[in-house]
């Protein structure tokens, strides 16, 4: 069973949850602290606005006897009649109240109503007894009203006291009430605190302890352990995905030798896999012909896939026709009649529209239906397409004695063998037409040399020896004396053309050394004419590929070859520049020519064709710059562009 499923499928009510409970525990703890906190602030308050008011109700037995002072004996900073009205503000603040300093008498029927006799007895008969005394005039009935004021004054003040009490009282009992709401937010904290550690305990540590024994056992191999689901909430739910997990593993570890078995079986098969793609394909990276990468990739495939018998034909797309390159394994009378057949005739031509071709059981097949393979006695066969460039170029064939089914892994190995082969077979076709065109196109410069050189050499010749057999018929020794030299020297010079003709085309680079072979040449056309030569190398750029060092060995050859034949010149120059860039420039201080004229000759003048075909190869600039008594420059230049890889 799938744990991560199981603990995902069951959905916990939301009254059940680990985190529900925190939270309600946190905000019920929250909310009495809360509460508490707010009744001890609201007595805080009430005591501080029932001090201010015993403070306010205190000064009224000060200002009831200052103001009988004020009235005897008057000061210069104190009124009478402001102190009235002072007394006045007070006794309104008691009766009102002041939230702003705060001042407010405690809210009890007692108090109240003493603050009420208080404020009757000011209004009815103390204040109108003092405003008297304060209209009257010094004198005889002004002390008589005084006097009569202060007869009143004792149980005036009595009456305040009497409040003042009250409230002292009232204060005392919020004070008293203010320290138990403290003692028991004490209790309170430290019976939260007690509760919280419980539960923490119960809910998370307890379950937490549980699970990471369980895991300690279980990594100790101790696979039957099992741990008690005890809640509904979180953990629960854990230590059910724990058990189901329990079960699991000690399931898959019952059957590990197996599965250990099967991995390394199917590791093992996927490394052979491997190991036979890699053998196949660098063999056929090889350097082989057509039929011996056949030949050996047929019988590697059949050592791989245990085969009995097997072929790989060929198919000529212009006739339709299945052609055996190689075989192995099987009868030879069987190869006589299928050496060449259409590819519609067999299985394995078929192979090729149609793919990829098994044959479990020939048996299992149409009896009506002739099959060579069966005939013969194999059972199974399998057929694969030979491909390059999405292009069939033939079929591989393994033929079974015995039942075979070959499975999907090595199908597609098979497959991708057969394209590998395929990719090798036109490879090498296509390195075979890359000879054959390297050969045709020297085969066509060697004859354009022996046609510029040789053929015109002996065609003087032939009109030489034409005019020796007249002036012997004639009898005529003076002109058989001035025919000889010319015959002796026609030779001469044709066979110096042969001679450098083989030199031209046997010329190899050794190590690629091109300045050292171009050196040797200078210094060759130095001792042979007896021209004053001299060749110049500058620049530190990379070396040129062998192939493109060759085409400029040869360009050089053949402008020296032209200088000797026709410049008649005292003095070459040869310059190399070998930068980024490459160039390579031939001088001469010759009788040079029109290039007029040499355009107007055509194929006549194939010397410099050769050059100029040449420098084509090497997508190289060619051109020749002359005129007639001031010498020819040939210049070759390659730019970085065009610059193979040594």
């Amino acid at each position: 069973m799938n744990v991560k499923q199981g603990v995902g499928a069951q959905v916990i009510p939301i009254g059940k949850r680990l985190t529900f409970r925190i939270l309600l525990m946190t905000a019920i703890g929250l909310l009495l602290t809360l509460a508490a906190i707010a009744y001890t602030l609201l007595l805080s308050w009430q005591l501080e606005g029932g001090g201010a008011a015993i403070n306010e109700a205190g000064s009224l037995r000060m200002r009831s006897y200052r103001l009988v002072q004020l009235i005897g004996h008057p000061m210069p900073e104190y009124s009478a009649p402001r102190e009235l009205a002072e007394f006045d503000r007070v006794l309104q603040d008691l009766q009102q109240g002041d939230p702003r300093r705060p001042l407010f008498l405690p809210q009890t029927e007692a108090i109240r109503a003493q603050a009420r006799q208080v404020d009757e007895v000011w209004e009815n008969l103390m204040r109108p007894e003092l405003e008297q005394v304060m209209r009257l005039a010094e004198g005889e009935k002004k002390q008589q009203a005084l006097d009569i004021y202060l007869k009143k004054l004792p149980s005036f003040v009595d009456s305040i006291n009497r409040l003042v009490s009250l409230v002292e009282v009232e204060l005392a009992e919020k004070t008293t009430w203010l320290r138990l709401c403290q003692t028991a937010l004490i209790f309170m904290s430290l019976a939260a605190s007690v509760a919280l550690l419980y539960l923490l305990y119960l809910w998370i540590v307890g379950p937490v302890t549980r699970m990471r024994a369980g895991i300690a056992k279980m990594s100790q191999d101790e696979l039957d352990v099992r741990l008690p689901i005890e809640s509904e909430d979180e953990f629960g739910v854990l230590a059910q995905a724990f058990n189901q997990m329990a079960d699991h593993v000690q399931g898959v570890h019952r059957t590990l030798e197996e599965r250990v078995l099967e991995k390394t079986a199917k590791l093992q098969a996927q490394n052979h896999e491997m190991s036979t793609l890699y053998e196949i394909a660098g063999f056929l990276a090889g350097p082989h012909a057509i039929e011996e990468l056949c030949r050996g990739f047929l019988h590697r495939i059949m050592l791989r896939m245990h085969a009995d018998g097997g072929t790989v034909r060929i198919l000529d797309k212009h006739s339709d026709n299945m052609h055996i390159t190689v075989h192995e394994g099987v009868p030879d009378h069987m190869i006589e009649q299928e050496h060449c057949i259409k590819k519609d005739d067999c299985l394995c031509g078929a192979a090729t529209q149609q793919g990829v071709i098994l044959v479990r059981d020939f048996r299992m097949l149409d009896q009506q239906k002739r099959y060579r393979c069966a005939e013969e006695g194999y059972v199974s066969l399998a057929v694969f397409q030979i491909m390059a460039r999405d292009q069939v170029l033939g079929t591989f064939s393994l033929h079974f004695l015995k039942e075979r089914l070959v499975t999907a892994e090595e199908r597609r190995l098979l497959e991708t063998l057969g394209k590998n082969l395929g990719a090798a077979i036109e490879n090498q076709r296509l390195i075979a037409k890359e000879k054959e065109f390297a050969v045709s196109h020297e085969r066509n410069l060697l004859a354009q040399g022996l046609h510029d050189s040789i053929a015109q050499g002996l065609n003087f010749l032939n009109l030489q020896v034409q005019m020796l057999d007249d002036a012997l018929k004639r009898g005529d020794l003076v002109e058989i004396a001035d025919i000889s030299p010319l015959l002796r020297a026609g030779v001469q010079e044709s066979y110096e053309d042969v001679r450098e003709l083989l030199l031209n085309f046997r010329t190899r680079l050794q190590d690629s050394n091109l300045e050292g072979e171009m050196r040797n040449v200078v210094a060759k056309f130095q001792r042979q004419t007896g021209v004053h030569a001299t060749i110049d190398f500058r620049g530190n750029g990379a070396r040129l590929a062998p192939e493109q060092q060759l085409q400029v060995l040869f360009i050089l050859q053949e402008a020296l070859s032209n200088v000797r034949k026709h410049a008649q010149a005292g003095q070459v120059k040869v310059e190399v520049e070998n930068e980024r860039d490459f160039s390579l420039r031939v001088m001469d201080d010759g009788a040079g020519f029109a290039m007029e004229d040499a355009q107007s000759k055509g194929d006549g003048h194939v010397g410099l064709r050769i050059m100029q075909e040449r420098a084509q190869r090497l997508s190289a600039q060619f051109d020749i710059q002359s005129q007639r008594g001031q010498g020819t420059m040939i210049l070759l230049r390659l730019e970085r562009t065009e610059r193979m890889v040594a």
